[in-house]
């Protein structure tokens, strides 16, 4: 749930902070107060669009913060996606989310105190956060918002079926814009094929190795070099191991052999000092560690090799490896890259008979697994469709609709429909797109013998706002958001439907926390908490706060929304009677 939301420079509101709490919280005030402001700050803050015409010129940024509390699965996908982006939670498992705005129209977002890309505040809140409003209700009337609304309603299996046919539909596509591609221009990829195939032979007949270049390299600068090496390998060995070897390796003018012999002069007398054996122990482990270097200086003066063909084909050797690095890479390792991407692409390029004989095929057998869930996808919205139907009626019921009912008409997409391609499904060519072959359109039957028309048409405000509540209310029961958010969307209602508005939204608060911005008081009597927007102008500056309303305040505000008189005795005892209906209606 959203605990705590501050709003600062935006719009008339200077800086306000609004306390939220579980169930039911609603916000009232005066027109022009600053209530849509506050619904404008939430969208900033969960990845909206900024105007920057809606920051205060004092102090020239808006800046917009609040807290989550996270809880459930929700909560570990979010804090998955917090943490991809840098930051963590509190220690108390809050999350601090902020977005500012500048009036240049600069913004930045910050989620855990740290600074992050605003598509992340926007991936936040598509997780915990639902606005609905009267553009939401705009965006509804689309027929693929509609579509998508039927398919997130129909369940976790429909919607694992919906992902198997795009996937599906995606590979018939593919393949399909493959095959085009290659039937339409194979002229130029016989021409880039040849040229893949030149650059192949010519670096198959050098076969370079992994880090070959630099191997040759070093190889090359030891075997100039030759003759100094030996002489500084052989100078140090000598000094090590002394100018002829003993038995024990090294004789007694080297220096391990000096070191060896003072081990043992200290050892002799080590029973009478303990300190000159700690030496002694020491002078034997420099004396072995000198051993290993003489050991390793003789077999390095072994191997050395001073052979003047092998540096010859060094030469020749580097010199067709540099002529690989001038034409494709820049080092050796580049290259065989090059050539392993090259092998891919002419794999790609390949327009002979027997491979677009091969891709015909497999987009029929992909044309086929997607035609067979594009039915099923249509039998699961049409069964869903009835399902959603009967709900979203049952609920207009209850909101003063009672001869109203919604169809969910699902209908083949007309052929050549934008973004789609002809798919046979069950014999019959169909326009098929990433979503299935479906078109769904929602419709009001107004009452008893109407005939269904689209909401657009079949729906006045009022209806279309009760029309939009009771869809939210099936989709609560489905799942969805934590945090629901209505600003106004009981515009054009009032009455005995204001209060069925009302009986509902506290209903989902049992569920979900609900924020209302209303001017309803039959709204706002059910709420749980009660925020109030206040306008104050001082001069030529207008601004606004937040406050909390409870009992004698609250009936005062109420009456002032039922008659604009907030101390009329007759206003306080109708506010008063809401009240008590609410709270009936809530217990029972």
């Amino acid at each position: 749930m959203l605990e705590e939301l501050r709003i600062t420079g935006l719009g008339v509101i200077e800086d306000s902070t609004l306390s939220l709490a579980s169930g039911m919280n609603v916000l009232t005030g005066e027109t022009g107060a600053g209530k849509t402001m506050v619904v404008t700050g939430l969208g900033l803050l969960f990845g909206g669009r900024a105007d920057a015409a809606r920051v205060r010129a004092e102090p020239g940024r808006a800046l917009v913060e609040g807290r989550l509390r996270l809880a459930g699965p929700v909560a570990e996908t979010v804090h998955q996606r917090v943490a991809d982006a840098g930051a963590e939670p509190d220690a108390d498992g809050s999350l601090l989310l902020s977005r500012t705005v500048t009036a240049e129209g600069r913004s930045r977002g910050h989620v855990g105190g740290r600074a992050a890309p605003v598509s992340v505040l926007a991936e936040v809140g598509g997780e915990v956060v639902a606005v609905h409003g009267q553009s939401d209700q705009l965006r509804l009337l689309r027929p693929a918002e509609q579509r998508a609304a039927l398919d997130r309603f129909a369940g976790p299996a429909h919607e694992k079926l919906l992902a198997g046919y795009r996937e599906a539909y995606t590979g018939w596509r593919r393949v399909c814009d493959d095959l085009a591609d290659r039937r339409r221009n194979a002229r130029e990829r016989h021409q880039e094929a040849d040229l893949l195939r030149l650059g192949l032979e010519e670096i198959s007949r050098v076969d370079p190795q992994p880090g070959e270049d630099e191997a040759m390299r070093a190889e090359a600068q030891r075997l100039e070099h030759a003759e100094g090496l030996r002489a500084a390998a052989q100078s140090a060995y000598q000094a090590v191991a002394g100018g002829n070897e003993g038995a024990a390796g090294a004789d007694a003018t080297g220096a391990a052999g000096l070191l060896g012999g003072a081990g043992r002069t200290l050892q002799g007398q080590a029973a009478v000092d303990a300190q000159l054996g700690e030496l002694a122990g020491r002078l034997t482990e420099a004396a072995t560690q000198v051993g290993d270097v003489a050991a390793e200086l003789s077999a390095y003066l072994d191997g050395l090799d001073a052979d003047p063909e092998r540096l010859t084909g060094i030469y020749e050797r580097r010199a067709a490896l540099r002529a690989l690095t001038r034409k494709y890479a820049e080092d050796i390792d580049a290259v065989i890259g090059w050539a392993e991407q090259s092998r891919a692409r002419l794999a790609e390029l390949d327009t002979t008979d027997d491979r677009l004989a091969e891709l015909d095929a497999e987009a029929a057998r992909l044309a086929g697994e997607a035609a067979g869930l594009a039915a099923r996808l249509t039998a699961s919205r049409r069964e869903a469709a009835t399902r959603f139907a009967s709900a979203v009626s049952e609920e207009l019921t209850g909101l003063a609709m009672p001869h109203a009912r919604i169809d969910v008409a699902v209908h083949a997409r007309p052929a050549g429909a934008t973004g789609t391609a002809p798919l046979t499904v069950a014999g019959v060519e169909l326009a098929a797109g990433p979503d299935g072959t479906d078109e769904v359109e929602l419709r009001l039957v107004a009452h008893p013998g109407a005939p269904p028309l689209p909401l657009q048409k079949g729906a006045s405000g009022g209806e279309l706002s009760r029309v939009m509540l009771a869809i939210e209310v099936v989709f609560a029961g489905a799942g969805g958001p934590a945090t629901l958010v209505f600003d106004e969307i009981d515009a054009g209602v009032g009455g005995r439907a204001a209060v069925e508005i009302g009986r509902r939204l506290a209903r989902l608060a049992r569920s979900h926390q609900v924020l209302v911005v209303t001017h309803l008081p039959q709204v706002a009597a059910f709420a749980d908490h009660h925020l109030v927007v206040a306008k104050d102008s001082q001069g030529a500056v207008t601004t606004s706060g937040v406050r909390v309303v409870e009992h004698t305040d609250r009936t005062r505000e109420l009456a002032r929304m039922l008659a604009g008189l907030p101390d009329s005795d007759l206003g306080i005892a109708h506010a008063e009677e809401l009240l008590a209906v609410a709270d009936r209606a809530k217990r029972g």
